[in-house]
């Protein structure tokens, strides 16, 4: 494909406008540490919310859901619909707690919770392990997306797809830091949001398809179409949906689904004005992420089911492309590649806005890390605060180069590197959750459960065939995920119970600053009072919040699964049931927003 004057100019104004937006943020972010990670903790709800949402649309978000739904059909998207679940509790559960916690990142979280060396070295190894090892595969797969569609819409070589793509964020994300990066999120998820609908519509419009009507009743796609599995096949149901929904949501650590709430997440809960501001954003997150967003990917996935139903008929239309990349997760980019000249310069902006909200995010939440819980904490702790902003910019850097190397060099596919995330946090998620409501928790837990995780990735991907696990049921990847989440659980409960609880100085200090109350701080608060410190003094005397809490979780799911489903069949041609689905929302929202006025926030 060759890009107009018309096309260019359009992806020239918007790199114009990131940059600038980066350079306005500049002039406040090397201030120190607080401004440069969290954008001086005064963000509202509002923008926080577009940015959360707009870091998980990225360039191979679309790719992976294409992959997903050729291959299996719409209901593998309960593999990540699934984490609905998770991002509810972190919205009524973890976030004002997050808030109130007034960490930098959340691995400072550790010494606050934990105390002694072993929480020193969770908190410097995850700088580490998460900061760099694990963060430049989120961003190289991300950045493989970059490739495929450089090398399909472009016929551009890997590594100028790479240093093209690079070149802009790492400006911006080192300028501006995350006041540079939130700003320019809600530019982009704007520009990539009306891409994503621009593709969509130009799919199914194509002269094989003709119309959404037409698409929706093409043979090809009969066993494709469906939101839920046959529930009279186990071997179906049971690994695309009972999984997800009954295991996969609360066991599994995944980048944008932390149960709790973690990572980038975090970054944006702590960065907000307050609880409210906090809780708003995640809420409008969960809404936008799972609602909104997934239908225009997969009519674009339909639609190349028809045109390309096979990886033969992507090769002899695209000859020229790496059979290294040739996966049904580039059919997106191929689909991409119909739309004309002018509509195509602001498609291609979409997608260099997808991919730059996604890895500025990841840059600057990964430069957090080393620098705050790795570098300041453990390398310079009197470094001054230029000098630790100047270390941001530099890891900034680093950490692009990184993971633009392992993109050219290792991973192949967006669906490899979305298990390979799965497995190797499988089975802790659970601490996660827990550590905040249960003082027995303890360093160790945390450690055994990193350690015991790693390896079972490392066995289960590396050592052993999908194919030698699977059964009649389950497929070989979902036994893996199985066993993981089995073996990691048993493992950290057992280190919890045999070895010693933080002392009591540690557990006073992290109920005092959290006040996350409720049954599992009994012994801790009985024992404090008997000492005469009132470690529950601001809470004392009021019913705990949980039971409305867990309320506003279950409505929650229902208002967002109600409008993503009501989207879905106002597409399929169902006015009658999306419409009852509608008012179902509605009066869950009304029900949610008056559970939710009685709970408190500082």
């Amino acid at each position: 494909m060759v890009l107009q004057t018309i096309d260019w100019t359009i992806v020239g104004v918007f790199f114009v406008v990131v940059l600038s937006l980066g350079w306005i943020a500049s002039r406040t972010a090397g201030k120190n540490m607080n401004e440069f990670f969290l954008g001086g903790r005064g963000m509202p709800w509002w923008l926080l919310g577009i940015s959360m949402v707009a870091c998980t649309f990225s360039a191979d978000t679309p790719n992976l859901v294409t992959g997903m739904v050729r291959e299996n059909g719409v209901i593998k998207n309960w593999a990540w619909w699934a984490f609905l679940i998770t991002g509810m509790v972190t919205v009524f559960i973890y976030a004002k707690l997050w808030r109130r916690s007034g960490v930098l990142t959340d691995l400072e979280f550790y010494e606050k919770r934990y105390g002694g060396k072993a929480a020193g070295f969770l908190r410097g190894f995850r700088a580490i392990y998460l900061g760099l090892f694990f963060n430049v595969l989120i961003m190289g797969s991300v950045t493989l997306a970059a490739i495929k569609i450089g090398a399909v819409m472009l016929g551009l070589d890997p590594w100028v797809s790479v240093v093209g793509a690079s070149i802009v964020v790492v400006v911006y994300a080192s300028l501006g830091g995350l006041k540079g990066v939130i700003w320019a999120d809600f530019f982009q998820y704007s520009i990539a949001m009306f891409g994503a609908v621009l593709a969509a519509v130009v799919a199914v419009r194509q002269p094989e398809i003709g119309s959404l009507s037409n698409l929706l009743s093409n043979p090809a796609l009969t066993e494709k179409l469906s939101f839920f599995p046959d529930f009279s096949n186990p071997s179906v149901y049971v690994p695309l949906l009972i999984i997800p929904v009954a295991v996969q949501w609360w066991s599994v650590w995944y980048p944008g689904a932390e149960p709790g709430g973690g990572g980038y997440i975090a970054q944006r809960m702590l960065a907000a004005k307050n609880e409210k501001n906090a809780i708003g954003a995640t809420l409008l997150f969960n809404f936008a992420h799972y609602a909104l967003r997934p239908w225009p990917w997969i009519i674009v996935a339909l639609a190349s089911l028809v045109i390309y139903p096979d990886l033969a008929s992507i090769k002899a239309q695209f000859p020229n492309i790496d059979p290294e990349y040739l996966k049904d997760d580039i059919a997106y980019p191929v689909m991409l590649s119909k739309i004309g000249a002018g509509w195509l310069g602001l498609v291609v902006a979409s997608l260099i806005a997808a991919y730059m909200s996604t890895i500025g995010t990841h840059l600057n939440w990964g430069s957090s890390y080393i620098v705050n819980d790795f570098y300041k904490r453990f390398i310079n702790p009197d470094a001054k605060q230029k000098d630790l902003v100047r270390m941001g910019r530099i890891s900034t850097v680093v950490l692009m180069v990184l993971s633009g190397a392992l993109s050219l060099t290792i991973l192949d596919n967006a669906t490899q590197a979305f298990n390979i995330l799965l497995l190797s946090g499988a089975g802790s998620g659970a601490i996660y959750l827990l550590r905040w409501f249960w003082w027995r928790i303890n360093a160790w837990t945390e450690i055994a459960a990193m350690a015991v995780a790693t390896i079972n990735a490392f066995i289960l991907v590396l050592v052993i065939d999908d194919a030698d696990v699977a059964t009649n049921i389950l497929d070989g990847f979902t036994v893996k995920l199985l066993i993981a989440v089995g073996i990691t659980t048993v493992t950290w409960i057992v280190v919890t119970l045999l070895t010693k609880p933080e002392s009591q100085a540690t557990l006073r200090s992290f109920y005092r600053l959290t006040r996350p109350g409720g049954p599992g701080w009994k012994r801790v608060v009985a024992e404090a009072r008997a000492d005469g410190d009132m470690i529950d003094e601001k809470d004392h005397g009021r019913a705990w919040e949980m039971p409305i809490q867990i309320l506003c979780v279950f409505i929650g799911i229902i208002v967002i699964y109600s409008s993503l489903f009501a989207i879905g069949n106002y597409i399929y041609g169902n006015p009658g049931f999306a419409t009852g689905l509608v008012v179902l929302a509605l009066a869950g929202t009304y029900f949610l927003f008056k559970s939710f006025s009685k709970l408190r926030a500082d």
